[in-house]
């Protein structure tokens, strides 16, 4: 919903006559939130100790009345009271987010209108689209709502505010009231609006990549008519060029491009780290229980080998898939044999890989009780192509 439907849907709301109106509740979170200003601008060091100081004073003295059977709770009407609040605020928080997604959708809507009729140069646009973004995220709105996305997006603050409006929702006070069921998932509305907008955001940012790469796309397609053009000229003037090339140069080209090599670029000696070996004989009991058989389990690959099984294939074929080369020389250390054919296409041998295609490899290992267990493996089509 847009905010302007999500203000009159409140509007409506606040017409329906209220059987209960708190004004206890809000006027203690009004205290609360004057009490945080004060201590969130209170420069003076012996202020601030003094505050907390006597805000652990009362925290004590509830602790003992507690301790001593004095335990008080909260009456009915503070109950209800304080919950209308809560419901009421949870409900404006859904509407802020819609507002401040609707703002994050303006502007992708002026970034889309400012590309189709953008005639001047791609650096201008992009410092007009950034700052504008810039400006957002640096208002008060856009720091409140990432500090509130951070807040929220904790693990443990979820699971309190589950657990928090579970108890709250399963008192009887509250249970008499029919309270709306959704109220107890609101923190992953909460989430699910926040998710809205930062995917909004995540849609600017691909409309900006997607206006570089079309850019580039023109400069590359402007570029290769250049080179024809000359090209073409080139060959037209051949006929009234003599046969023989001339002695001396025709002309002469610096370099394209500088190639500084600033010092502070050059990295650092790093020392390598030593290996501490501690001399110090192991005890008898760590002796006994060390298995020395782990040292003759090592996996092995051998990559030479590996690589005369290619060598064999390609001598045959001009190229040859992965698949069609595990079919002929079978997998026999399983996963690690397959990594190492994956890095030999990259590093030894030229290949192609085919996305659009997939292959389907399989190999057999023992378990610890001698049964034989078969592995499967899905992976994009590899080719090695011979070289020329």
């Amino acid at each position: 919903m847009t905010p302007a439907t999500e203000k009159a849907l409140s509007w409506l709301e606040q017409l329906a006559e209220r059987s209960f109106v708190g004004t206890e509740s809000r006027l203690r979170t009004l205290f609360d939130l004057l009490r945080q200003i004060n201590e969130g601008t209170q420069s003076d060091p012996e202020q601030r100790l003094a505050d907390l100081r006597q805000r652990r004073n009362e925290i004590d003295a509830e602790i003992a009345r507690i301790q001593s059977g004095d335990v008080s709770l909260m009456d009915d009407t503070s109950i209800k009271e304080r919950f209308s609040q809560f419901t009421r605020m949870a409900r404006d928080l859904l509407a802020d987010f819609r507002e401040v997604e609707h703002n994050f959708r303006r502007l992708d809507r002026a970034v889309r209108e400012r590309v189709a009729l953008w005639d001047g140069t791609k650096g201008a646009l992009l410092d007009e689209i950034l700052t504008q973004h810039d400006l957002i995220n640096n208002s008060d709105q856009g720091r409140s709502f990432q500090a509130f996305w951070n807040f929220l997006m904790s693990s443990s603050r979820q699971e309190e505010l589950s657990q928090q409006l579970d108890h709250i929702l399963s008192l009887p006070v509250i249970a008499a009231l029919h309270p709306d069921p959704r109220l107890r998932r609101i923190h992953y509305d909460w989430l699910e609006a926040g998710d809205h907008t930062q995917r909004t955001v995540a849609q600017l940012s691909h409309r900006l990549r997607q206006f570089l790469d079309d850019q580039s796309r023109q400069e590359t397609r402007r570029i290769m008519d250049i080179l024809h053009h000359i090209e073409a000229r080139a060959l037209a003037a051949r006929p009234y060029l003599p046969d023989y090339p001339p002695d001396e140069s025709l002309t002469e080209l610096e370099s394209m491009a500088a190639t500084p090599d600033l010092i502070m670029e050059r990295p650092l000696y790093a020392p390598p780290l030593p290996t501490l070996l501690s001399l110090d004989p192991l005890p008898d009991d760590a002796a006994e229980e060390a298995d020395p058989m782990a040292l003759y389990e090592q996996v092995v690959v051998d990559r030479l080998r590996l690589t005369e099984n290619i060598q064999q294939a390609l001598a045959e074929a001009p190229q040859v898939s992965l698949a069609a080369l595990l079919r002929r020389y079978p997998l026999e250390q399983g996963l690690s044999e397959l990594i190492a054919y994956l890095q030999l296409s990259s590093e030894r041998f030229e290949s192609l890989i085919d996305e659009k295609t997939s292959d389907h490899v399989s190999w057999d290992i023992m378990s610890a009780d001698g049964s034989i267990i078969t592995r499967n493996a899905t992976l994009q089509r590899v080719i090695f192509v011979r070289s020329a």
